[in-house]
């Protein structure tokens, strides 16, 4: 890895009953991406209020805040207001393009946010 971090981590990995084996997949890439001690996995989608994945300082500030899919506005506008960096994975080809050229222009103005696209032969393969 280009970050030069070397750990190892012991992860157990709970499962939505709703959440596919694909999105699975991408929460674990996303925690190997942006490996960190702090970096933890939350409720996710059983949580309206928490993402995917976040990393928290001593302080209890929010670091990173690292989303999966498509989000609303709000959702967004709410995690840039709350964390230093939040960064969100796209994985579904089709209705991420759409989703892109949709939100393309509002997501300009957070100066703290990445969109990181995945293609589906990278998650899948």
């Amino acid at each position: 890895m280009d970050r030069h971090h070397y750990q190892s981590y012991s992860l157990t990995l709970a499962r939505h009953p709703s959440e596919t084996d694909e999105r699975m997949m991408v929460r674990l890439l996303a925690f190997a991406l942006n490996a960190n001690d702090a970096l933890s996995f939350t409720k996710g989608l059983s949580s309206d209020s928490e993402p995917d994945l976040w990393q928290r300082s001593l302080s209890d500030e929010i670091e990173l805040w690292i989303e999966l899919g498509q989000l609303d506005e709000k959702r967004l506008r709410r995690a840039c207001g709350k964390a230093k960096q939040v960064i969100v994975y796209l994985y579904a080809d089709r209705s991420a393009t759409v989703w892109w050229e949709q939100n393309r222009d509002m997501l300009k103005r957070f100066s703290n946010l990445r969109i990181v696209r995945l293609s589906v032969t990278s998650v899948v393969s």
